[in-house]
């Protein structure tokens, strides 16, 4: 038997048995369905009443960037779309450098002061001359300095040189662990904020110390995640997960990122970034790990503002269990 359903008549439908409407309440008028062809797969479609304005469906292609949907990292009244921050060392030479920080996505790197050519003029290679000043924001760092006094003056110099009053402030206690010398980090700190410097310190993973930076006035705090260059991931989460609680300014995990899973998970604690170079200087393919650093800081940014679901010791169901259909037997 056929039937009409407004203009359209069964007659058309060329299969119609393999079309599985389970619930057709809501459709009080077919004549609008006047092509059925393009509906190729209509079984998955088991309940219409979900789809009360298709309008807004209008187009989910730009869902192709999840980085969209992420916050923006913002240190001192600075914004980035990236919350990778890349070094520019020990890279096997400049052109796969440069490959590294287009692959990355940052647009936030650092640089030794106490290691640049600053009297190299255009031509002489010198990596301020192979760097894209308008597509990166330049960090200048004090590595290589072990008192308050040798940071200050290589802060200074970085002004002068690169024409920015922001500076990654290290001061180093000793050359077999390169862990921070606290009581230089701090003096150095207080001087370089009185002369109008935005300081990121980079500091141990102690609460204290980074709170005592961040009420100081730095603009982020960036504790390490293990000794420089060691690669061993994050030794001590807990610590870090009090220094986010403890502090309202950014904080960035400095240093002992090996590869992809350590950045994850140091974004899953809620850091608000990673600076990392090492981990992709030294890797076997940098452009490579560059970008597999860049899609786990992404992940795991997203992963923290998801929010996860809560841990616990025992199973629990993922389906519901009321109204399940009764199939013992006899009873039992």
């Amino acid at each position: 038997m056929c039937r009409k359903f407004g203009n359209v008549y069964c007659e058309e439908i060329l299969d119609w048995k393999t079309l599985n409407f389970t619930n057709l309440t809501n459709l009080t008028n077919l004549t609008n369905l006047t092509n059925f062809t393009n509906l190729t797969n209509l079984t998955n479609l088991t309940n219409f009443t979900n789809f009360t304005n298709l309008t807004d469906l209008t187009n989910l292609t730009n869902l192709t960037n999840l980085t969209n949907l992420m916050n923006l990292l913002e240190i001192a009244g600075q914004k980035f779309k990236s919350r990778l921050i890349l070094g520019t060392s020990r890279y096997p030479n400049p052109q796969v450098m440069l490959q590294a920080l287009e692959e990355s996505g940052t647009e936030l790197i650092t640089l030794s002061i106490r290691r640049l050519n600053l009297k190299a003029g255009d031509g002489q290679e010198s990596i301020l001359n192979m760097i894209d000043r308008h597509k990166y924001f330049l960090l200048p760092n004090t590595a290589g300095c072990y008192t308050a006094k040798e940071a200050v003056l290589t802060a200074q110099l970085a002004r002068e040189a690169l024409q920015t009053n922001w500076v990654k402030l290290e001061v180093i206690g000793d050359d077999e662990t390169l862990f921070p010398d606290v009581t230089e980090l701090l003096k150095a700190a207080e001087v370089l904020l009185a002369d109008g410097f935005t300081v990121l310190p980079y500091c141990n993973d102690d609460p204290i110390t980074c709170k005592k930076l961040a009420d100081m006035g730095c603009a982020a705090v960036m504790p390490l995640g293990a000794p420089i260059g060691s690669g061993m991931g994050i030794r001590n989460p807990y610590n870090l997960q009090i220094i986010r609680e403890m502090i309202d300014v950014p904080m960035i995990v400095d240093a002992g990122v090996g590869t992809a899973s350590d950045a994850a998970l140091a974004m899953e604690l809620g850091v608000d970034g990673i600076l990392m170079n090492s981990a992709v200087a030294q890797a076997k393919h940098p452009v490579m790990m560059a970008r597999a650093m860049k899609l786990a800081i992404e992940a795991g940014r997203l992963a923290y503002e998801a929010g996860r679901i809560p841990k616990k010791l025992y199973a629990n169901a993922s389906s519901p269990v009321e109204g399940l259909i009764d199939v013992r037997t006899n009873g039992k």
